[in-house]
């Protein structure tokens, strides 16, 4: 079945807020739903790398291929999981804003590289996770992208990065990409009886509207921990709530950026045995099924 490749960058100006824990889960549960995905991490502290169960690599980064060195092809990297693929970050990265700050397709630079994968049609989204911070590459990156998705919790000071990230789109669309689109907003470390949560998701739901959308994901333990392990929480364990709520929330996102055919209204209800409620293996995670109305993903070809 033919796909459509959506580049989706995954930011927000103030650090903190879960995104690049946004970026690996979402990308785990997508390809756990056969969906192919491909992780660019753009952060020179290469978290969502390490969330992977990656090593940092000299050489092996987007850095020498906006560089002119090397080919995309060359830095893509495979994961333990199928159909998902990192190109991962280095310390290199944190030069970027210096070494190429004076090229004159510096704006471009990042669309530019990513272009033949995007025509390849090797993947059904590509995810940027940018620093944060409105430099040179996070700027480059959403002139690269089709739209661009905020983490962000439910504070009062956190809503000041999500004003701040609305106004780069806009200033964007009004230059460089002006196909970029608000994707959406997701609530990250939520903790759902406070009042002050409250007050703030009904605040940001009132002015951004369907924009945000309606999966939450709470505080939790598990999502906390996976990181240093070096797996995603959603194949560490895969019924804890942080990883029921990642799951929720990528059949959201698909719905909302379908790349091929038909897609269900809302999730299927799983339930397992109570003796297969245990935590997932690192070495064998377990993917997941899905209705039979979405074709399996192919495996990407050689750029």
């Amino acid at each position: 079945m033919a796909k459509t490749t959506k580049t989706i960058a995954i930011a927000n100006q103030k650090g903190g807020v879960g995104k690049t824990t946004t970026v690996v889960n979402l990308a785990a549960a997508l390809s756990a739903r056969r969906r192919t995905v491909l992780v660019v991490d753009l952060d020179p502290q290469a978290h969502a790398t390490l969330g992977f169960g990656l090593e940092k690599q000299e050489g092996i980064s987007l850095y020498p291929v906006l560089a002119g060195v090397k080919e995309i092809a060359d830095v893509i990297q495979p994961t333990k999981w199928p159909n998902l693929n990192v190109i991962p970050s280095e310390v290199d990265l944190a030069g970027a804003e210096i070494e190429f700050g004076a090229r004159p397709d510096r704006l471009m630079m990042i669309k530019d590289a990513l272009k033949p994968v995007k025509e390849s049609g090797a993947f059904d989204y590509i995810i940027l996770d940018c620093p944060p911070s409105l430099g040179l590459v996070m700027t480059s990156a959403l002139a690269a992208t089709d739209s661009v998705l905020i983490p962000t919790q439910a504070e009062y000071l956190a809503m000041d990065g999500l004003a701040l990230i609305t106004s780069s789109i806009e200033k964007l669309r009004a230059g460089v990409n002006p196909s970029i689109e608000l994707n959406g907003i997701v609530f990250t470390m939520v903790n759902s009886v406070a009042r002050l949560t409250q007050d703030v998701v009904a605040e940001v739901r009132e002015h951004f509207g369907d924009k945000v959308y309606e999966t939450m994901i709470p505080r939790n333990v598990r999502v906390s921990e996976a990181p240093s392990m070096g797996v995603p929480v959603v194949f560490l364990d895969s019924r804890s709530k942080g990883a029921e709520a990642y799951k929720a929330f990528a059949w959201e996102f698909m719905a909302k950026n379908p790349t091929r055919g038909f897609m269900p209204e809302s999730a299927p209800q799983e339930s397992a045995p109570q003796e297969e409620v245990a935590a997932v293996s690192e070495e064998a995670p377990v993917q997941e099924s899905e209705p039979a109305v979405v074709a399996e993903a192919e495996t990407p070809s050689s750029l």
